[in-house]
């Protein structure tokens, strides 16, 4: 009898470590489609990233686990490469056939800063790819060490949209206090030479990044600038009205800011 006790107790033992083991994201994922194909972790973790930059997946406040090291390669790779010299090829393809340009001081562009001019992934790369809750007085202890380094291809878009006499706009969710670390870190990775640089004041604490940056437009159509593009990492950077004639978005699945 005992035996037959302690052989029942170490069977549920070893199904309830299997069944706990089991429920992952993964499983739950392939549980919930009806393909019969099998869907590899890759495959998992590609299909979040992608639903990320369609704007499906939002308000997340960390990379799902099993992603941490697939977002990572991803940020830190070639690929990552390819698809941000996509975007600035687009933009470029649009200033070349669809810009027509007044020369008048009032043609603007805007850029967003955070991996958009200046990448942040040196940060996360030290913050498990996205894998922990952000914390934000770390994050901007370390933008105050002007560390962030510069995004070749926007870097060239950047010096082209200047030599092309259009206006640099930044428009930024970092906080005003930053305002001396940021300028010194631009110029240091290469970005100098823009109109205005707008960062968040207290008042603008009270509203969304989405709201703020529109807000932020809103004041430069009415100053008599045309806004002909606006390249950022963020939907939340390009979204909202009024917004310029073209947006673009740089592939960016390491957080979310809405």
């Amino acid at each position: 009898m005992a035996r037959c006790v302690a052989f029942f107790l170490s069977t549920m033992c070893l199904v309830s470590v299997i069944t706990a083991a089991d429920w992952n994201i993964m499983n739950q994922r392939m549980k919930s489609t009806k393909s019969s194909l099998e869907i590899t972790l890759k495959n998992y973790c590609e299909s979040w990233r992608m639903n990320v930059e369609l704007n499906n997946i939002r308000d997340f406040t960390v990379v799902p686990s099993e992603c941490t090291s697939y977002i990572g390669k991803y940020m830190g790779g070639t690929q990552f490469t390819v698809d941000a010299e996509a975007t600035i090829h687009e933009c470029t393809l649009y200033l070349n056939t669809l810009c027509d340009l007044k020369k008048d001081g009032k043609d603007a562009w805007i850029f967003d800063i955070d991996d958009t001019l200046l990448s942040l992934v040196p940060y996360y790369k030290k913050h498990g790819y996205g894998g922990e809750t952000l914390n934000v007085t770390c994050l901007e202890e370390w933008m105050t060490k002007g560390k962030g380094t510069a995004m070749g291809s926007s870097l060239t878009l950047f010096n082209d949209i200047k030599n092309r006499g259009i206006q640099i706009i930044l428009i930024s969710s970092r906080k005003e206090h930053l305002r001396s670390a940021t300028i010194d870190n631009l110029v240091d990775a290469g970005f100098y030479g823009w109109k205005s640089l707008y960062l968040r004041s207290d008042e603008d604490g009270f509203k969304t990044v989405q709201q703020y940056k529109a807000s932020v437009r809103s004041e430069l159509i009415n100053n008599g600038y045309r806004l002909w593009g606006i390249l950022g990492d963020q939907w939340s950077s390009i979204r909202g009205l009024p917004t310029a004639r073209r947006t673009f978005k740089l592939p960016n699945s390491l957080y979310y800011v809405a």
